[in-house]
């Protein structure tokens, strides 16, 4: 068993908060299993293999918060990493990567992002030659980090801009959709204005567990309406996921058919030919399944592979002239610190793609700052490595993005999950809007964004995820998100 170890400083910061996070990947960026644990102020990672590995792992950075940062590819050696040292390193070595890439195809870099890594890689130096201080070293070292995300976000913004003008000049490729769950209940007066003015399109759930609650009984009312107001105020509408793995939406009575998978594919098939051919023509993009790289049911990752399969055969066959999606959740794929999976996001999404059953798009979920269940906030530079990754699968994308916007008590969030405290907060949440969905929609490969927890005041997935807090006012983000459909989706 291969172990691979690093030296925290401060050993103040080994925490097990840390520890339950971390997780090392290899050079297809596919994570391993492992067994993580504090030695003092070294944390090890222990495995199956002894092959070399990058180490990700969330840190905080003053000016930039807690973000999951990440190493070189390194050899396993008796003597741990200096780990500042070693997040210093990947991380300019990555923005260093990503600006050569860009500057490749075209794009002008400011100055001011060569005097941000010039100086980061100052500093880097610095904090190498310390070794007999570690204090020292880790700070300078932190330093550097700090100058390479300073650079990495006006990379990012140099990017989005030029890549957006340019597709202004073309009329051939026109900017994306911008949108978000409405959830199942209409919208008050003030809401929909606001919603309106903020998004062209809609994304309305079509959940299994609510319109067949009971076995062979459907009721379409509330999807009948939220379609129905959609199409009224003029907004694209992208409807499902039809089979949304996950326990919340799924009906009660289907666990009754746990261990019968010839059945549950029969009810699957049964739900999404009703929803196809009631809706057919009063939707633009079906999104056939969602979080099908979820451990539910007892499902296999081949059963899981299989249903994804038929609902988008079913759709195509039902509806061949609309778009069909395939939603991933957590693409990084973090949860496979804890198991071992033969089908991460992509390797599942490439799976389907190749048997040539119709699937036009690929969409990916990402929670960001929640976990467990979600994806660990990143540099804003990580999330284009990630959708440049998927691009290569020549399809359309869309992101279906979330993250909070404080930390506090959420009692209507059915996930309870622990929000560290000051990383979250309204005008964090809309930051994170501002720079990321410009940046995502600018590239050519992505069809659309949606922001897919709309309102706190009612029950939701994640806490104070939503663009309309508890009390149904608007978030600052929204107001982020209505200047980027006013000045870019016009």
């Amino acid at each position: 068993m291969g172990k691979m170890r690093f030296r925290v400083i401060p050993a103040e910061r080994n925490t097990e908060q840390l520890a339950n996070r971390a997780y090392l990947t290899g050079i297809d960026h596919t994570s391993w299993p492992v067994q993580v644990s504090i030695e003092g102020d070294v944390l090890a990672l222990g495995r199956a293999v002894s092959e070399s590995a990058r180490l990700h792992a969330p840190w905080t950075i003053e000016g930039h918060g807690e973000v999951s940062l990440s190493t070189g590819s390194l050899l396993e050696r008796a003597e741990p990493y200096p780990l500042p040292l070693e997040f210093a390193r990947g991380t300019i070595i990555h923005v260093r990567n990503q600006l050569s890439e860009w500057e490749l195809i075209g794009l002008i870099p400011p100055p001011a992002i060569g005097e941000k890594l010039a100086a980061a890689v100052e500093l880097f130096s610095h904090a190498a030659v310390e070794g007999d201080n570690p204090a020292e070293s880790a700070r300078k070292a932190e330093e550097a980090i700090r100058c390479a995300l300073d650079a990495g976000n006006l990379l990012a913004t140099a990017y989005t801009e030029q890549s957006i003008a340019a597709r202004r000049r073309d009329a051939a490729r026109p900017l994306g959709l911008l949108g978000a769950e409405i959830g199942n209940d209409l919208l008050d007066d003030y809401t929909a204005r606001q919603f309106i003015m903020s998004f062209n399109a809609a994304q309305v759930p079509i959940g299994w567990r609510e319109t067949e609650s009971t076995e062979g009984h459907f009721s379409w009312k509330i999807n009948d309406r939220q379609i129905d107001w959609c199409r009224k105020h003029g907004l694209k509408v992208a409807a499902g996921p039809l089979l949304l793995l996950d326990h919340r939406d799924l009906p009660d009575w289907l666990y009754l058919f746990e261990e019968d998978f010839e059945n549950i594919v029969e009810f699957v098939s049964t739900f999404v030919r009703a929803a196809v051919e009631r809706y057919r023509g009063r939707v633009d993009y079906w999104i056939c399944a969602g979080r099908v790289n979820s451990d539910v049911l007892s499902l296999s990752e081949q059963e899981r592979l299989r249903l994804a399969a038929r609902t988008v055969e079913l759709v195509r066959d039902l509806d061949p002239d609309t778009p069909a999606l395939v939603s991933f959740d957590q693409p990084w794929a973090e949860y496979m610190r804890e198991r071992h999976d033969d089908f991460p996001p992509f390797y599942f999404a490439d799976a389907l793609l190749r048997a040539d059953i119709g699937l036009t798009g690929l969409m990916l979920e990402m929670n960001v700052g929640f976990t467990p269940g979600g994806t660990m906030a990143r540099h804003i530079l990580e999330y284009g490595r990630q959708l440049d990754s998927w691009s290569v699968l020549g399809v359309p994308l869309w992101l279906s993005l979330c993250a909070p916007s404080g930390h506090h008590d959420d009692p209507l969030a059915v996930r309870k999950i622990t929000l560290p405290p000051g990383n979250w907060t309204p005008a964090a949440q809309q930051v994170f809007a501002a720079r990321l969905i410009p940046f995502a929609l600018a590239r050519p490969m992505v069809r659309g964004v949606l922001w897919n927890q709309l309102l706190d005041a009612r029950p939701h997935d994640f806490p104070h995820g939503g663009l309309f807090d508890d009390r149904r006012q608007a978030k600052p983000a929204l107001r982020t998100l209505a200047a980027i459909k006013r000045k870019l989706l016009k």
